[in-house]
């Protein structure tokens, strides 16, 4: 509870993102991003002495991207726990402002695995007892997940495919989404089936891109010309590596890693007025929905159809379009806070939900190994 509040997050950005101009590496759109994010905290580069980074493409991830940015930061974070890194180093950072270790820090991802041919960059090396059976990383893992929910509580593909229908209809009231052509349930039905159950159109995008995300002390940020958006609260949580090792293919250790983030943050779904989620594939939602406690286990499904989650519906999830239509250069996580932070503001246009003080940002990493929660508060909330 000592973290509730005591941090702010003052400036986030996105790199260019779809497919960018040829030549440009990771580093490249982290620089973009940092510029951006920066310049929108109204901050320094010499001001930022803590640097939190995650990659695919640079083993030593953290000395790679202080001298590209030409920082000498004071404490460097590089844990890789997937797509959820970026909000697990917001933790992680929230933890060394408050403990007086750094006073300013910079979150950056980045990523051109759309340019480099579509191809998944990860440093995972596969599991030499799921090897045998040929398994295709990391979507057959997910399809085992939604073969199973549908068969213990008879989630239906119609449902799975109502969740990339919202996705793109919110991607489409926002300008800079990577796929904004309309989406029928009946296309994401009739698209080539890739790994039972799901199809092309229940996975995510393969795009370019980066993030930066700027989170300072709440007394510096109420200094800082920009409207902060407070840490509240988060949690993370990890429950295998494997898939083959998950204990409940229903069941994510988001039911985990959210508790602890209501519990830090006083608060309840309940509260909640918009939400962001890691939506590799459709079925997260679905299951994040359910372990967040946004409804009961099992129930996820129905909650997602018939547009529940789409604009105009029950609960706004995945605002800017999502990992299925706005954007996913291979690890996502990053994207959910800096969503999550701009409904805050204010700032999102034609997508703006109107009145919204709490938002929550989740990451998923690995084959639903690793979940983050995080949840954002505007000054109201304190």
């Amino acid at each position: 509870m000592t973290l509730r509040g005591t941090t702010a997050v003052v400036g986030v950005a996105e790199s260019d993102l779809g497919q960018v101009a040829p030549g440009l590496t990771p580093l490249d759109l982290v620089g973009q991003a940092t510029v951006r994010a920066l310049a929108d905290a109204g901050i320094q580069k010499s001001e930022v002495d803590g640097l939190f980074t995650a990659s695919s493409y640079y083993p030593m991830s953290g000395m790679d991207t202080a001298e590209y940015l030409g920082i000498r930061p004071k404490y460097v974070d590089g844990s890789t726990i997937g797509g959820s890194s970026f909000v697990s180093h917001l933790l992680h950072a929230a933890a060394a402002i408050n403990a007086g270790v750094i006073s300013t820090a910079l979150i950056v991802y980045g990523s051109t695995q759309r340019s480099d041919g579509g191809r998944l960059v990860s440093p995972s090396k596969p599991n030499p007892f799921e090897a045998p059976y040929r398994a295709r990383h990391p979507i057959s893992m997910y399809a085992m997940a939604t073969a199973r929910h549908m068969h213990q509580y008879g989630t239906t593909r119609e449902q799975l495919a109502d969740v990339a229908v919202a996705a793109r209809q919110w991607a489409q009231l926002n300008p800079v989404a990577f796929a904004r052509d309309p989406l029928t349930r009946e296309d994401v039905l009739a698209a080539r089936m890739i790994s039972d159950p799901l199809t092309k159109l229940d996975c995510c995008l393969v795009t370019d891109g980066g993030g930066a995300v700027v989170l300072t002390s709440a007394e510096r940020a109420r200094q800082l010309p920009g409207k902060p958006v407070f840490l509240l609260g988060a949690g993370e949580a990890t429950s295998h590596r494997s898939i083959s090792a998950m204990p409940d293919l229903t069941v994510t250790a988001a039911a985990e890693s959210g508790g602890r983030a209501f519990a830090m943050a006083g608060l309840s779904p309940q509260d909640v007025d918009v939400v962001e989620l890691y939506d590799a594939f459709t079925i997260n939602p679905v299951l994040f929905l359910e372990d967040l406690g946004f409804c009961e286990k099992g129930e996820g499904g129905a909650f997602v159809a018939e547009g529940r989650i789409a604009p105009g519906g029950k609960l706004p999830v995945n605002t800017n379009g999502g990992g299925l239509s706005y954007c996913h250069p291979g690890m996502y996580g990053i994207f959910t806070i800096i969503e999550a932070v701009r409904q805050l503001r204010g700032g999102c246009g034609a997508r703006q939900i109107e009145g919204a003080d709490v938002a929550l940002a989740h990451g998923n990493g690995g084959v639903l190994s690793s979940q983050v929660t995080a949840i954002f508060g505007t000054e109201r909330t304190l």
